[in-house]
């Protein structure tokens, strides 16, 4: 019997790789069936720019919103109506533990293949490596440690299934993945080409080989050829909160690609840059020059699929922007105001009560989302920077997605929270 079900099981494992071979991730240029976005109940600071970003799409796309509860899809249509959305317009679906808005990081990598089929690479989840940081913040006490390793299995049990869940609905063929990532540090060219940030990477897949990765996510995604950078952004720091340096603290995934490196086309690719005039303006913006020039200096050595050079476009990041906060003994969770509880950090990065701190979002002009007719781009001028450089930012879109509408959006209440407009949506490709 046991060696009737290896025998199974081995045959199994041959039909799925079998059945994967054909499909490819796209890239997000490509048309596109629907756009899907998370709806939460938690931090509702993000559900206004959800709503532009519902405007923005209406006419180009269609839009399907998931959240866990039916309940929860009743509060979705009342918070749109009273903003004059018009919910036939769009389609609501119910997938259990669907509860934030990261909808990129934990929904559906979708695939295609030429025969008009639709898959789902469904990676393994993390939560972004929350044992690592549930490690650091709690190894020294043993019952918190166990507490919130639990907590923690339960969640991403449940979080983890909502990939293969959007699959099912949209009747995708589920291809289940040899790797633990989160959507938001995958990018493709469409071509064969997949960008990997290798301090996302390698934190989400310990003791796992370089090779042994490039296997997994070449079978994945149906890719040919890796491009490897180092890491991204100061202000896009692993996890909430971390003390970046000094008294500027924030919060992140660690480095996820749509923070800071970008196709534009299958030949381009857009890297966050900041300008040597610029870089000695505050210690963010120090760390931020150093990193993308070590990332720009790896990327001039790269070749795509064909072992052609790539186009790097250097995008500028916005100015920094700061909001200033004391560190308290406690807070509620979900306050982003001027107090920032002193328990969120990890005991070695911990302010005393009272200390002054810099809080950075994570904010980028790479964070933005393509759709058929139209790219979302977030804009900056409002919270500081220049109008002549973010002009010359849409000039570069311009220029790379002819034909596309440049829509401008706040997405600074994403920004706080880690994330952006790439991260809270997640395109379902046109299957022919």
């Amino acid at each position: 019997m046991r060696l009737m079900a290896i025998v199974i099981l081995f045959l199994l494992a041959c039909s799925n790789a079998k059945a994967q071979q054909g499909f490819r991730m796209p890239a997000e240029w490509e048309p596109q069936e629907a756009v899907w976005i998370g709806w939460e109940d938690l931090f509702t600071s993000t559900l206004p720019v959800t709503v532009e970003m519902i405007r923005a799409l209406h006419g180009h796309v269609a839009i399907r919103l998931s959240t866990y509860s039916d309940s929860l899809v009743s509060v979705a249509k009342n918070y749109l109506a009273d903003r004059d959305i018009d919910t036939n317009m769009l389609s609501f679906y119910v997938h259990d533990h669907n509860d934030n808005y990261n909808m990129r990081d934990h929904g559906a990598t979708f695939l295609v293949n030429g025969k008009g089929k639709l898959g789902v690479a469904d990676f393994g989840w993390s939560g972004y490596n929350a044992p690592g940081l549930i490690q650091l913040k709690y190894g020294n006490n043993a019952d918190s440690l166990r507490k919130y390793m639990q907590l923690y299995e339960t969640g991403a049990a449940l979080r983890g299934k909502v990939d293969s869940l959007m699959g099912a609905t949209t009747g995708a063929i589920n291809f289940p993945a040899d790797v633990v990532i989160e959507g938001g540090s995958i990018e493709v060219n469409g071509r064969g080409t997949l960008i990997l940030c290798e301090a996302v990477t390698f934190n989400r897949n310990p003791g796992i080989t370089r090779t042994a990765l490039e296997s997994a996510f070449k079978k994945a995604l149906g890719v040919t050829h890796i491009v490897w950078v180092k890491q991204g952004p100061a202000d896009d720091p692993w996890g909430f909160f971390r003390r970046i340096t000094g008294n500027y603290v924030g919060g992140g995934t660690g480095g996820h690609t749509d923070e800071f490196v970008r196709f534009a086309d299958p030949h381009t690719i857009f890297l966050s840059w900041v300008d040597e005039a610029e870089k000695d303006a505050n210690p963010i913006n120090r760390m931020n020059y150093d990193r993308m020039q070590e990332n720009f200096d790896m990327l001039k050595k790269e070749v795509d699929q064909d072992g052609k050079p790539f186009t790097i476009v250097k995008i500028p990041m916005p100015s920094l922007i700061v909001r200033e906060g004391l560190a308290v003994a406690n807070r509620p969770r979900s306050d982003t105001g001027t107090t920032i509880s002193r328990l969120r950090f990890p005991p070695s990065e911990m302010p005393p009560v009272g200390e002054l701190l810099y809080r950075v979002p994570a904010s980028s002009y790479l964070n933005f989302l393509i759709t058929n007719g139209a790219v979302l781009l977030p804009t900056y001028v409002k919270h500081g920077t220049p109008a002549n450089r973010e002009a010359d930012i849409i000039k570069h879109f311009q220029q790379y997605f002819p034909g596309r509408e440049i829509k401008l959006i706040d997405a600074l209440p994403l920004n706080w929270m880690g994330g952006g407009m790439h991260c809270a949506t997640q395109p379902q490709p046109k299957t022919n």
